[in-house]
């Protein structure tokens, strides 16, 4: 592995600290990763968590998954390798904005337990935040808004997850959501009680 010394890279350490910003916004900075089958709600809850943050005062990103593949990542497919690096690379990407003092929210299927460990140990601790949003197949199925199950079951979209490809179930979640069971609010406040708890955002 060819490594930052061997390419002449120093890690340039910036003028205003984390530690400042975080003062300044009145909370930490950290990566909320929501991760489940297509269709389960990632998205959804994550634009709740956002807006009802944002109405306290809580400075938040959003990085979706489709629009992560629609620009930084619109090299890369479906494959195993493709999926690993795409997840590598927004796990980069979130550290950073973790760094920045910001709160942010990635919903990404995410589906390999290897990747989603290794974005979560380039943070540091009390910075990642798993949150498994849970829906059943059947019933992310019944709901396809995006209609791409129905391309998977007529064999138009090749390595769709949770039908021709795997996906492995996080073990120890932050948060484990039931969108089947819950509203979109109600799951959003389940994490926002979590950020509280951990200390990344005050209480109310």
């Amino acid at each position: 592995m060819i490594t930052a010394e061997d390419r002449n890279l120093i890690w340039h350490d910036v003028v205003i600290r984390r530690e400042d910003i975080e003062k300044m916004n009145n909370h930490r900075g950290a990566t909320v990763w929501f991760t489940g089958l297509s269709g389960s709600g990632k998205s959804t809850v994550a634009d709740y968590v956002a807006r009802i943050l944002h109405a306290r005062g809580v400075h938040t990103a959003i990085l979706d998954g489709d629009n992560i593949r629609q620009g930084l990542n619109n090299d890369l497919g479906f494959s195993h390798e493709d999926r690993t690096e795409n997840i590598r690379r927004i796990g980069e990407v979130a550290k950073l904005f973790t760094s920045f003092g910001t709160l942010n929210l990635l919903a990404f299927i995410s589906p390999y337990t290897t990747d989603r460990d290794h974005a979560r140990s380039i943070q540091g601790d009390g910075d990642f935040v798993e949150v498994y949003v849970d829906a059943p197949l059947e019933v992310a199925e019944e709901r396809d808004p995006k209609g791409l199950y129905k391309k998977a079951r007529a064999g138009i979209i090749p390595s769709f997850t949770g039908i021709s490809a795997p996906y492995e179930v996080p073990e120890k979640p932050e948060v484990h959501l039931h969108t089947d069971k819950q509203t979109p609010k109600e799951s959003a406040i389940q994490v926002i009680r979590k950020l509280e708890e951990m200390g990344i955002i005050p209480g109310e």
